[in-house]
């Protein structure tokens, strides 16, 4: 054969193995119900509809796209997952929720993200100046909850609990894998029940069970006090609807 009859029979080839593998994308809605139900759970969908809302994406930034051209993806891929998503029903709220979060995580910002009503709850304690629970200052950053200090005079400091201690389960549930913020939702509640924190401890070889009765905390956001010489000492602790109101009763109190 002549080196052109080569060259053709490679490009032949070449193209046919192309079309051979995206075809096999595209083919397994059409395979027998054992392969496509194995081949689903190996991207969680089916191919074909997959390859379908990547090619209707609209390009980034194109000038002057309509609202509603650019979000039709984002429908179709929604559409797709009720009709053939393996493991039936699906959380509608949770997907919204991770849609806007995913959103917002594009731009980029750390000071930008989401809250769903339950982180936004917890945020807000701060803000009122009153809650019902144990009276600490939490870390909800890392993969347990943890201590970051109690308030002074709280059902926290009175049952013992100390600054690092770590909650790893509450009334006897262990808490590994559950995001800290909503492992506080667990920890408050009304005013004289009492809530079971298994703590670990730096320094203290096995995890132990504190007893907590929740109380009504009122947060202080304002710590003041008079140094020698005529000096006041303010700290603001928290920014809240009362801080104002508190600067002002701490500073009159410090003038006298």
């Amino acid at each position: 054969m002549g080196n052109a009859g080569k060259i053709t029979l490679g490009v032949v080839v070449g193209l046919l193995l192309s079309v051979g593998l995206f075809g096999t994308g595209l083919a397994v809605g059409g395979l027998s119900p054992q392969i496509q139900q194995s081949a689903s759970r190996l991207v969680g969908l089916d191919a074909a509809p997959m390859l379908q809302v990547a090619a209707g994406t609209p390009a980034a930034g194109s000038p002057g796209a309509d609202r509603a051209a650019l979000i039709a993806p984002f429908w179709e891929a929604w559409d797709i997952i009720h009709a053939r998503y393996v493991d039936q029903p699906v959380d509608d709220v949770s997907m919204m929720r991770g849609a806007i979060r995913g959103m917002l995580e594009s731009l980029g910002d750390e000071h930008t993200t989401y809250m769903d009503p339950e982180q936004y709850e917890q945020t807000s304690i701060g803000l009122s100046g009153e809650y019902e629970g144990i009276g600490a200052w939490v870390d909800t950053d890392g993969k347990y909850l943890t201590i970051v200090a109690p308030m002074p005079e709280s059902p926290a400091e009175k049952a013992g609990l100390r600054a690092g201690d770590v909650v790893i389960a509450v009334d006897g549930e262990d808490m590994t894998g559950i995001d800290p913020s909503l492992v506080v939702q667990r920890v408050l509640g009304p005013q004289g029940t009492t809530v079971r924190l298994t703590i670990q401890r730096e320094g203290v070889e096995k995890p132990f069970d504190v007893d907590v009765t929740r109380g009504s905390i009122n947060i202080p956001s304002v710590e003041s006090r008079m140094l020698e010489n005529g000096i006041a000492y303010v700290q603001l602790q928290t920014f809240g609807e009362e801080t104002t109101r508190d600067l002002q009763r701490a500073l009159a109190q410090l003038m006298q």
